[in-house]
Order: structure tokens, then sequence, then C-alpha cells
């Protein structure tokens, strides 16, 4: 994995969320209003709550929209459903994507998403046509202003997998299994701001595109990142 990138890429959409952040907080209730229904309102007793809950708080969700969002669930009507769809496909340069959905209306997300990558010269394919290129990972990125090597040995100790030292931040990479004890391993040494704290998709393959073609790629991740149903977008382009 390349930190380099991974951190432009961080960087990429931390600017889109300081952009779009009312739109940004209602995808995360979404989620947390999702995974509050699907077992126990307390998160610490739903490890999904929990980790939907997590990731809230480092994009800076208000406390209260946390709240509403749980409070929300317990009284959702029965009519108020979303279901996950993950939709795999290709954009400009061979890129390979993968866009996670939380939807009430099939139909509407395939459109819109089949849309979006039709009018960015790409294509949708077939279930696991791209998803094989990509492996579930933990990502954990604190603030440099915490002594290194504490930091390291904390999270190598608990089972990370990869820490390394990335402009001003901290990025450490975990498999499934270790996130939340690297996490909780972190927060017994007294850190206390995470700048990203979620399960997410790492490519273990990039491709390399010129300016141009790079420009292609991000308009297509903006235009889907800005419908309403899609939760996540990952792909494979090798940032700068």
């Amino acid at each position: 994995m390349s930190g380099h990138s991974k951190w432009a890429t961080i960087h990429r959409k931390k600017g889109l969320l300081d952009a779009a952040r009312g739109k940004v907080f209602q995808k995360l209730a979404k989620e947390i209003l999702v995974a509050a229904k699907s077992g126990s309102p307390d998160p610490d007793q739903n490890a999904a709550l929990r980790l939907a809950v997590d990731k809230a708080k480092a994009q800076n969700m208000p406390k209260d929209n946390i709240l509403k969002a749980i409070e929300k669930a317990k009284g959702a009507a029965e009519g108020e459903n979303y279901e996950s769809v993950r939709y795999e496909g290709y954009g400009h340069g061979g890129v390979a994507f993968m866009v996670d959905c939380l939807t009430d209306n099939r139909n509407r997300t395939a459109s819109q998403v089949r849309s979006s990558f039709t009018k960015a010269g790409g294509n949708l394919g077939t279930d696991g046509s791209v998803s094989y290129i990509f492996s579930r990972r933990g990502s954990i990125v604190i603030p440099a202003d915490y002594d290194e090597d504490t930091m390291m040995m904390t999270s190598l100790d608990a089972g990370a997998l990869d820490f390394e030292k990335v402009g001003d931040n901290y990025l450490i990479t975990t498999d499934t299994e270790s996130f939340t004890k690297v996490k909780e391993a972190l927060e017994e040494v007294d850190v206390k701001e995470f700048l990203e704290c979620e399960l997410t998709y790492i490519p273990n393959m990039e491709v390399t595109l010129d300016e141009e073609g790079a420009e292609k790629v991000h308009k297509l991740v903006e235009t889907l990142e800005d419908l309403d149903d899609v939760q996540e977008v990952y792909y494979n382009l090798k940032e700068d």
C-alpha cells in the first residue's frame, strides 16, 4: 500500500467534506440509523453502530446529530428501510471502482450510478468484477502531535499491519480483526483526536494516469459522492 497515495486520497476527501458538510452529515446519520436498527441502539453492544459513530466523530459530526440518528432508529417506521447495495465498474483509464450505497429504492440508485459512469466514459461491471482488487482494512489517522515511537509501538503491539508518518499525520493500517483493539490501545495512551477511524477498502494494485486522466477519474468520484444514496466510493487510481 502506498501511504502517500492513501493520504492524498484522504486529503482530497477532507476538502470535499468541508465543502459539503451538510450532505456528509446526512449520509453519516443514515449509516448510524441503519446500524442502530440492525441491533442494539447502544454502541457498546452493537459493533456496527460503534463503527458508524466513531466514523461520524472523526468527521466532527455534532454529538446531538449522532444521538438524534440513534433515537430516530428506535422509533423508525417500518416503511423507512434501507438496504446495502454495491456497484462495481470501471472509470477512465481502466480505474476500478466500488460504490457502496444505502437505498430505499434500488431502481433509482442503479439508474443514477449507471448514468454517472456512462457520462464519465466508464461502465458498470458485474458483481465481483473488481472487488478482488481491494482488501478490507482498518484505517486510522491521527495528528503527528504525539510521540512517534510511542504511537508506533502502541499500534504495532496491538496488531496494526503498518504505521507511517505522512505529512503532519500518522497513518495506521490494520486488518479487520485488530481494528478495534488498535483504536482502544491508542485511546489508552491518551490519543483523543482521530482524523479518520473506519473500516475501508484499500487497492492491492493501482493504476497510474496522467494529470488529465486523473482529473476525469476525480470528476466521476465527485459525481458519485454527490448522489444521496452513495455512502462510499473506492477506486484504485494511484495518487501523486
